[in-house]
């Protein structure tokens, strides 16, 4: 097997789903994958609450904060804030096609402007330095947007937004369509182009390109860390974690941090009554891991009772320990 120590492997960002609570649970399952905020705007990093927008546990490092605007000025100054904060990284995105976000003027709409993503690095840069600190900002974008759709436009995106330092883009293989699809079809409906990615690498060497879009498995990531230099899952590793515990294994030759799902999940409970005790509804916790059993005996009744109770009970751990058992005693029966 191939040990790749110089690759990366991240879960990509996902409104609603990348939560301080989903990546405390993923990080349970891999020490070295590289874990990502929900995209949160420059202006609600400014205006809002940022304990409840920012916070993170301490365990989920490596972690990156990913932030949304096109506004140099609210950029650095988010970008300085996450910085101080404690990320590993700022990552702006230019990926997202939203009706919300198009609004905004942020997102996939960015990739048309690629002054405009320049000047935010630059601003970002210069104001994450001036903190004492050296988080590097990174980029994730589409390999077109509408009718800006060529080999030729990205490399003059990437090239403009590199030249100020920008030294990692994570590419998601579809274009997106601003008009006429919903943001779910956009992760779907736009044919995958990973040729176009390998040719960004091609044209870049110096610079770390990590692609999005498509990958279901271990094996497909083996085959694009030989063409790229990191891989990014979105769906796939939240809709099924337990793929992500071959992450240590399969591409960094290391030990993976758990032995099977249930030592999973009974190394989250410890954190789920922490959050509880603090007010945390059980159900925001619960929701991350539905997916955990997946295609094992027990899993109907695991997630039965996780999205029946855990929303009636929000207090009630017995509930998480309930579907524990659903699961505990059909695999006991299946290793006798």
């Amino acid at each position: 097997m191939t040990i790749m120590h110089e690759k990366t492997f991240s879960v990509a960002p996902m409104v609603d789903w990348t939560d301080r609570h989903c990546r405390y649970f993923h990080r349970l399952l891999s020490r070295r994958a590289v874990l990502y905020t929900e995209m949160l705007a420059a202006a609600a990093v400014l205006k809002g609450d940022r304990a409840r927008l920012l916070d993170f546990n301490a365990e989920e490092h490596p972690v990156v904060l990913q932030l949304g605007g096109s506004d140099p000025a609210e950029m650095a100054e988010a970008a300085a804030i996450g910085a101080e904060w404690g990320y590993d990284a700022i990552n702006i995105n230019v990926g997202c096609p939203s009706d919300k976000v198009q609004k905004g003027r942020f997102g996939a709409v960015l990739l048309k402007e690629p002054e405009t993503v320049a000047a935010c690095a630059a601003a970002m840069r210069d104001a994450v330095r001036a903190t004492g600190r050296n988080t590097p900002i990174t980029v994730k974008c589409r390999v077109g947007v509408d009718d800006v759709d060529s080999d030729e436009h990205l490399e003059r995106f990437i090239g403009q937004v590199a030249a100020q330092g920008v030294r990692t883009f994570v590419i998601h293989a579809r274009k997106a369509l601003l008009k006429g699809l919903s943001p779910k079809d956009n992760r779907t409906v736009p044919p995958l182009d990973h040729a176009r990615v390998h040719r960004m690498k091609e044209r870049f060497p110096q610079l770390e390109i990590i692609i999005n879009g498509g990958l279901q498995s271990m094996a497909e990531c083996r085959e694009q860390l030989a063409k790229v230099d990191g891989v990014m899952l979105g769906r796939a590793a939240y809709q099924t974690p337990w793929l992500l515990a071959s992450v240590d294994a399969g591409l960094f030759g290391l030990q993976p941090p758990v032995d099977d799902r249930i030592q999973a999940l009974e190394r989250f409970i410890p954190y789920v009554e922490a959050r509880l005790a603090e007010g945390v509804p059980l159900n925001a916790m619960t929701k991350h891991i539905l997916g955990l059993f997946h295609g094992q005996p027990g899993a109907r009744a695991f997630r039965r009772i996780l999205s029946e109770e855990a929303p009636r009970n929000p207090a009630d751990i017995g509930v998480l320990r309930r579907a524990l058992d659903a699961v505990r005693e059909p695999a006991a029966a299946a290793a006798e």
